[in-house]
């Protein structure tokens, strides 16, 4: 597969390329990332490479993420309509401003024009939510979105990071009004992060909604260079949150990817990258990078080809403990078929069940 290898993103017909550009390390504002140069030709790889994606949002690196991402556009006098350009409201960056944060109206639409402004376009492609306001109702929050797409400042709209249950509520509440339906919704999910497996996935596909996965290698465990033994002697550049991943399970999911990429001749990333985009309901898999090696090597994992044993080996290792209900509804096949075979899968009988007509009341 190549980046130019475009898939329908969600339940709609734009077309986005396979993975996505992330640019959260754009910038050295958060004292760590991309200076710009380093950007600018990331993004130039990227795109020469079909790549069509680009996701950012108002609060990565305070607003320079977006700036860098308008700048390279403008100054290249690139066609605007060539890229799929989304990013993301709800971060305050105005301070101590209550209404400068979250996902009320007045927000929505100021935090859209600044974006705007900072990406030095008249549109943005795919608008998100980056985050669940629970002080919001979330009805005002889609009436807003509604406007913005119908005065052409956005094209489509999506929810990150939100629970399963608040976006199922927002896509139907959308479709009884005749708003905006959502096309997308992203999350984090790798295989260090398979709980959204449980609900928000299986949602997502019932919904329409494309899956783009952040946090693929979760930041940067998954690609080997944290070891059983150098974890604590490094110092990640993202601190103590990926310290706290660490953990002898990570090391487990970590030698099967060793294994299998040493079988490929290819890299433990490059492997990790391929599963997730392999997953059901995944569209685009968004990847970072802070520089142009590390963007090569992301881009390896569109190469990669797993067989279905490796992709078992995967799953069995990094198998997640999903909460109530998933555990009790894996019974329902058998509840429902006792010992028959339906579309030539035979099921086991339920140990419940009556035995004889006899006993059957």
């Amino acid at each position: 597969m190549s980046l130019d290898h475009y898939v329908t993103l969600g339940r709609s017909g734009l077309r986005v390329s396979p993975f996505c550009l992330g640019a959260m390390t754009f910038g050295e504002d958060w004292g760590w990332g991309s200076r710009v140069g380093e950007a600018e030709a990331i993004l130039t790889r990227f795109l020469e490479q079909g790549g069509n994606f680009v996701d950012t949002a108002n609060a990565y690196t305070k607003g320079h993420s977006e700036k860098i991402l308008g700048d390279y556009v403008r100054q290249r006098s690139l066609r605007r309509d060539e890229l799929v350009i989304a990013t993301k409201f709800f971060a305050n960056l105005f301070p101590p401003d209550p209404n400068a944060g979250g996902a009320n109206r007045k927000s929505v639409m100021a935090a859209c024009d600044e974006s705007l402004r900072r990406l030095q376009t008249d549109y943005i492609d795919l608008y998100w939510m980056h985050l669940w306001d629970q002080f919001t109702p979330i009805d005002e929050t889609l009436r807003a979105l509604d406007d913005l797409v119908t005065s052409g400042k956005v094209r489509y709209i999506g929810f990150s990071d939100t629970p399963a249950w608040k976006v199922a509520q927002a896509q139907v509440i959308a479709g009884f009004r005749g708003w905006v339906p959502l096309v997308a919704l992203q999350i984090e999910y790798s295989l260090l992060e398979r709980t959204v497996e449980g609900e928000l996935v299986p949602m997502a596909r019932e919904l329409g909604l494309g899956v783009t996965p952040w946090s693929p290698l979760r930041g940067g465990v998954l690609t080997g260079k944290y070891t059983r033994q150098n974890m604590r002697d490094v110092e990640p550049g993202r601190g103590e949150r990926v310290k706290s991943y660490f953990t002898e399970q990570t090391f487990v999911i970590l030698d099967a990817l060793e294994r299998i990429a040493a079988d490929l001749n290819t890299t433990p990333a490059a492997v990790a990258l391929a599963w997730i985009q392999g997953r059901p309901g995944v569209d685009s898999t968004i990847i970072g990078a802070r520089t142009l090696d590390q963007l090569e090597a992301n881009l390896a994992g569109l190469m990669v080809q797993l067989d279905e044993a490796q992709v078992g080996v995967l799953d069995e290792v990094s198998t997640p403990t999903h909460s109530f209900p998933t555990p009790f509804l894996e019974m329902a096949p058998t509840v429902m078929h006792a010992g028959a075979t339906v579309n030539g899968v035979p099921s086991e009988p339920w140990p419940m069940a009556p035995a004889s007509d006899k006993e059957r009341y």
